[in-house]
C-alpha cells in the first residue's frame, strides 16, 4: 500500500499536526463550507457536504447517481462496490469533477438518470464544459466494478461497467491515465478536482450492508454480459 501526506500537511509557520488550525483559518473554513452547503443544487448535481477531520478540508459525497464538478480543491468522495466513479480533469482549465453511476444503460437505450453510465457520463463531461473544460483536454481516474457480492459471477455487474466505461472514454478518446478496477474489494475514493489528486482505498471484502443493497439492486436490474493500474495513491 502507498501511503500519502494527509491534504493538510503541515507547512513552515503552521502549527504541529494535531493542533487547533488559527482562529482566522477556521472561519474561513467555516465561511466556504456555509456557502457550499447553500449552493442550489443542479439535477443529480452532489449536495452533502461536511469537513473531513481525516483530510482537514471541505468535502461532498457523491451518492448512486449524482456527480459533482468544481474548480477549486475540496474533497469529491464516493463508495463503490461494482459501481463505477470516473475522476475528470482538465489540466489547463484546472477543473475537475467525479461520478457514480450503477450500470450501463437501463437496458433499452438512453435514459435521462445518472444511474446509467451513458447520461452519468454526458452529464460529467457537459458539466465541466460549462466551467471551461475542454473534451480534447480531459483526463479519466476510472475506479470501481469490483465483484463485491459472492455467487454472482454470472451477473457480473462490475465487469460490465468496466468494461462499458474503458470503451466509453476511448470512444471519445478521453485518455485513462490510472484505474484501480475488477477485483473483490469495495473502494473509497477522494478526488481533488482542481490538482486532479485522486486517492483510493480499497475495503474489506466483508462488505458494508449499504453497498451490497446498492450492488443487489444493480443486479437485479442486468442481464449478464461476457467480457488494470496506473498511479494512483491508496490511504
Amino acid at each position: 500500500m502507498i501511503s500519502t501526506a494527509p491534504l493538510g500537511a503541515a507547512r513552515a509557520g503552521t502549527p504541529p499536526p494535531g493542533s487547533p488550525p488559527p482562529m482566522g483559518l477556521q472561519l474561513n473554513r467555516t465561511d466556504r463550507l456555509m456557502r457550499l452547503k447553500a449552493r442550489v443544487a443542479k439535477p443529480g448535481e452532489a449536495s452533502f457536504f461536511f469537513y473531513d477531520a481525516h483530510f482537514k478540508s471541505e468535502a461532498v459525497k457523491i451518492l448512486p447517481g449524482e456527480y459533482f464538478c468544481y474548480n477549486e480543491d475540496l474533497l469529491i468522495m464516493t463508495t463503490l462496490g461494482s459501481c463505477i466513479a470516473v475522476c475528470l480533469w482538465d489540466r489547463q482549465a484546472k477543473v475537475g469533477g467525479m461520478n457514480h453511476f450503477m450500470l450501463p444503460d437501463n437496458g433499452g437505450g438512453a435514459s435521462d438518470s445518472g444511474r446509467y453510465g451513458s447520461f452519468a457520463m454526458e452529464l460529467l463531461i457537459n458539466e465541466m464544459m460549462k466551467m471551461g473544460a475542454s473534451r480534447m483536454t480531459m483526463e479519466a481516474k476510472v475506479f470501481g466494478g469490483g465483484a463485491v457480492i459472492s455467487g454472482m459471477s454470472t451477473i457480473n455487474v462490475g465487469e460490465r461497467n468496466t468494461t462499458f466505461v474503458m470503451d466509453y472514454l476511448k470512444t471519445e478518446r478521453i485518455p485513462v491515465v490510472s484505474k484501480d478496477v475488477l477485483d473483490i474489494y469495495p473502494r473509497k475514493v477522494c478526488f481533488l478536482p482542481f490538482s486532479g489528486k485522486a486517492m483510493v482505498k480499497r475495503l474489506a471484502p466483508s462488505n458494508p450492508d449499504a453497498i451490497v443493497q446498492q450492488d443487489r439492486a444493480a443486479a437485479q436490474r442486468v442481464v449478464p454480459v461476457a467480457s488494470s493500474g496506473g498511479s494512483i495513491d491508496l490511504f
